[in-house]
């Protein structure tokens, strides 16, 4: 089961583009231009990423415990 996670490879601020970009399979340069977007039109997506910054949480590390 996915889950929507701060990414930890693909990190520029809070690393939430990147995980969203991760949990749709997309590439993170998309989302990025899309807050850039959203940012212009009226502030909304700097309030958005904020609230997702405070939300999501860190991605965990798995450990593949097969011998």
């Amino acid at each position: 089961m996915k889950k929507l996670t701060k990414s930890r490879r693909d990190k520029k601020i809070a690393s939430v583009c990147g995980g969203i970009a991760e949990y749709f399979g997309i590439d993170s340069t998309i989302v990025r231009i899309g807050l850039i977007i959203f940012c212009c039109m009226g502030g909304s997506g700097l309030l958005a990423y904020i609230l997702a910054a405070c939300v999501m949480p860190e991605e965990e590390d798995y450990i593949d415990y097969q011998d």
